[in-house]
């Protein structure tokens, strides 16, 4: 059981937070801390633990972050350049304008989070369950989503170029106004008769 290091007052910058690693020896539990725009790049994360934490801004970056949890936290517009995300679980943030790039993301998951125009190039989501997502206006390009399963997501306005979705099931997500340009963006997966119909009447047609 990891051991819960007490927030300090106010928001705490990378100081703090090294000398809560070295007191208490990593990893631990960061509960209810606040260190948004904190510059936490290379610092070993790996096995901590994020609750409820206000991360908005913080920069990431070359930092290992494997088999981290991230549970309720703040991480609007975080940064994770080159970050090791092996393992990492994020389960209900908000990532609005999140940036994930050169990041090594094997076993990367997400659970009822906001990725809002987030910036998610070339992602692998392979085989994953999708579980209430919300990708509206991010950046998927190059995405992998093949035999990937979408319940409750938002898809809309999503740039999903060249992004692959051999074998998934979109059935539970929302794909947003399609036109015959966008559906082919989405070849090999599996959509619902509704969403056909939502497709074929913006060329005008209606399924009898």
């Amino acid at each position: 059981m990891l051991q819960d290091v007490p927030p300090p007052e106010g928001v705490a910058d990378r100081s703090a937070i090294e000398a809560a690693l070295r007191a208490h020896g990593a990893p631990v539990r960061f509960a209810g801390w606040m260190f948004a725009g904190a510059d936490l790049r290379g610092l070993d994360l790996a096995g901590c633990e994020f609750v409820r934490c206000r991360a908005g801004r913080a920069d990431f970056s070359a930092a290992d972050l494997t088999e981290a949890r991230f549970s309720g936290c703040d991480l609007n517009n975080a940064l994770c350049r080159g970050t090791i995300l092996s393992a990492t679980l994020f389960v209900d943030c908000k990532m609005t304008g999140v940036q994930i790039h050169g990041a090594r993301t094997l076993g990367l998951a997400f659970e009822r989070c906001l990725l809002v125009s987030a910036a998610l190039h070339g992602l692998s989501f392979r085989r994953a369950r999708l579980d209430q997502l919300d990708f509206e206006g991010a950046d998927l390009t190059e995405a992998d989503f093949r035999e990937a399963i979408f319940q409750g997501c938002n898809l809309r306005d999503a740039n999903v170029t060249d992004a692959r979705f051999e074998g998934a099931d979109l059935r539970g997500a929302d794909l947003g106004a399609l036109r015959l340009g966008d559906a082919t963006r989405f070849k090999g997966a599996i959509i619902s008769r509704q969403q056909a119909a939502a497709l074929l009447s913006g060329l005008g047609l209606k399924v009898a």
